[in-house]
């Protein structure tokens, strides 16, 4: 056990570098940390957002109802939340080269076992573990984005790194439904898991720590950003657990409101996944293949705004909470667009699945940056995962209860609660419309201040 634990500590500094060497290893490192987080966390979505495109086939073929289907997604959600939270924790203290590709590894564990067994309780039991070490996914990226790429460079690094999650979540609709299509439902899960331990090795053989563990000049001082880190003093040490939680976490009022927001935007973002290839085939009459299909366009529909979203939040001077209000705006009209649409008009439908994806998926990732924003680096995963926690805890609620309401009241009703939803996220966002990075953290004082200290 503790060589275990010693493989998963943070890789030692070594002495600098001369400047040639720094010069030309710097750039080409840079772009394999952004790189191989990309791939890697796309990987996760393989294994994770595979249940909702073949829920209704698996439910038919072991007899498991709406809210049996609804509890399965519930649990998950949770389970990543409090994963990316806790999880967050440990990554911040964690080599994200061993620590990544492990929950690679046991979440595409989770998928065989779910896959092989007609249980309603050990998919319960399986499905609730997998959201846990999916919790191992999100964090490591941060830390490793957060030590090589600056503050001034957040929006559009992040918005970059953020269309994994398309390219994850769309590859998935696609591999999930033609696996189930071609060999049957297990397959949806057998298939993604066999891609996530490929990838894991790819991860061992690519990811690196942080710059200075391989003889390189930390960031701030390579891209010349001191004056955009408020935390100068501690920019490079290491956090111990509770001054990690409570003093850059938990007594963060912008953490917390920021969070709240995330609540409302995860509602809506998984409302259409989770839920829309089921409303689709069964309230549209859209076939299974279809139905995947839709997962499909909300994803890759993201990727385009994702970057456009994050170029604007740098170009406003880390605004983001602003930026993200406005994307909400256009996502309210899209839900209620697909609540009104006649069966029939299929292709309208996934038209409007579509701009929910292009709206949605900037908030999605602009909130997961304010978390590096209003923040130490050395504190960015438990950050994310907080604010990732009461997003998560979002999905929860319409895991759950949106199954509960299609069954007992009807489609039309869930389309009202998830406008509901998103109404609540656009007025909390609206507080946020000044926040900014600068103004929140100029100094090591103000930064206190803000705290609460």
């Amino acid at each position: 056990m503790p060589s275990i634990l010693s493989l998963f500590r943070p890789a030692p500094h070594v002495p600098f570098s001369d400047d040639d060497t720094v010069r030309r290893m710097y750039p080409r490192l840079r772009w394999q940390i952004l790189e191989s987080t990309f791939i890697g966390y796309a990987a996760f979505y393989f294994v994770r957002n595979n249940l909702p495109v073949v829920s209704k086939e698996m439910g038919q073929a072991l007899g498991y109802s709406k809210g049996q289907i609804g509890d399965l997604l519930a649990v998950t959600a949770i389970s990543y939340g409090l994963g990316k939270f806790l999880m967050g924790a440990v990554s911040d203290r964690s080599n994200p080269r061993y620590f990544m590709p492990a929950g690679l590894l046991l979440t595409a564990l989770c998928n065989f076992l779910f896959g092989a067994s007609s249980n309603f309780h050990i998919h319960l039991a399986l499905w609730t573990l997998n959201g846990f070490v999916q919790g191992m996914g999100w964090p490591p990226c941060g830390r490793s984005l957060g030590h090589w790429y600056s503050l001034r460079e957040r929006g559009m690094v992040f918005a970059f790194w953020n269309i994994a999650h398309n390219v994850g979540g769309g590859l998935t609709g696609v591999i999930a439904a033609y696996s189930t299509a071609l060999m049957g439902w297990r397959y949806a899960f057998f298939v993604p898991g066999i891609l996530a331990i490929l990838c894991a090795v790819y991860l061992i053989l690519r990811l690196r720590d942080t710059p200075q563990s391989l003889g390189l000049p930390p960031i701030e001082e390579y891209k010349n950003d001191y004056a955009a880190d408020a935390d100068l003093h501690d920019r490079e040490r290491e956090l111990g657990t509770r001054e990690l939680l409570f003093r850059y976490v938990l007594n963060n009022k912008y953490l917390w409101l920021f969070a709240a927001a995330n609540f409302f935007v995860y509602i809506a973002r998984y409302s259409m996944l989770d839920w829309g290839p089921t409303y689709l085939k069964e309230v549209k009459r859209a076939s299974l293949e279809s139905g995947g299909f839709s997962t499909a366009i909300f994803e890759f529909a993201g990727i385009f705004s994702t970057l456009l979203m994050g170029w604007l939040s740098d170009k406003a001077g880390g605004r983001r909470g602003m930026v993200s209000f406005l994307c909400m705006l256009p996502v309210f009209g899209a839900f209620a667009g697909v609540l009104y649409t006649p069966p029939g008009m299929l292709w309208l439908d996934l038209t409007l699945f579509g701009i929910v994806g292009f709206f949605i998926y900037p908030p999605v990732m602009l909130l997961g940056v304010t978390g590096l924003d209003f923040t130490s680096k050395k504190a960015v995963g438990a950050a994310a995962g907080f604010i990732g926690l009461f997003g998560y805890l979002g999905r929860t609620a319409q895991g759950k209860v949106l199954g509960l309401v299609a069954e007992r009241h009807g489609w039309n009703m869930v389309l009202y609660c998830i406008l509901g939803a998103t109404l609540a996220g656009i007025a909390i966002l609206s507080i946020t419309w000044k926040l900014n990075p600068r103004s929140a953290a100029a100094t090591p004082e103000k930064r206190h201040i803000a705290m609460g200290k």
